[in-house]
C-alpha cells in the first residue's frame, strides 16, 4: 500500500497485539480497539488519552506496529480528549514507522483533537484524513502507483 505516492508492502491486522489493552469505556476512559482499513492493520482510541494512560496506548502502538508490515491507521474519530502525552506517543509511532519507510496514517475528523494538532504544529507532519473514506481512497495498493 502507498499513501501520496511512496509504495509500502500489504499489512495483515494486528488484532491479537490489541486485545489485552481493550478497557471497559466509562466517561473519562479509554478505549484501544483493532481498526484495520481494508488490509492495512490499525487501531482506533476512544475517549480520552493522557498521562494517566499513555504507558497503555504506547503499548498498544508498539505491539500493533511491531506485529505488522506497511502502512499503518489510528483511527481518532472517537477521542474526546488528547493531552501533549498523547501528541509525543503519535510522534513517537510515526518514527517508529518511518524507520521502516512505512507511513502513519490518521483519521482525524474536525474537532478538539483536530484542533491541537494544528495548535501544536504537528499538523504538517501527520497524514491526517477527516474519515475513514478520505483514508481509504488515500491509500493505493503497491502494484498501482
Amino acid at each position: 500500500m502507498s499513501v501520496r505516492g511512496r509504495s509500502l508492502p500489504d499489512a495483515p491486522t494486528c488484532a491479537r497485539a490489541v486485545r489485552s489493552y481493550v478497557a471497559l469505556m466509562r466517561p473519562g476512559q479509554l478505549e484501544i480497539n483493532p481498526a484495520p482499513l481494508g488490509d492495512v492493520p490499525g487501531l482506533a482510541l476512544a475517549g480520552e488519552v493522557d498521562i494517566a494512560v499513555a504507558k497503555q496506548v504506547e503499548a498498544a502502538l508498539d505491539d500493533g506496529i511491531r506485529e505488522s508490515t506497511g502502512a499503518f491507521v489510528l483511527d481518532l474519530c472517537d477521542l474526546e480528549f488528547l493531552d501533549s502525552s498523547g501528541v509525543s506517543l503519535i510522534l513517537r509511532a510515526r518514527a517508529l514507522l518511518g524507520r521502516e519507510e512505512r507511513e502513519l496514517v490518521i483519521v482525524c475528523a474536525p474537532g478538539p483533537v483536530h484542533r491541537l494538532f494544528e495548535m501544536t504544529g504537528v499538523l504538517e507532519l501527520l497524514a491526517l484524513f477527516p474519515s475513514r473514506e478520505a483514508a481509504a481512497e488515500a491509500l493505493v495498493p503497491a502494484d498501482r502507483s
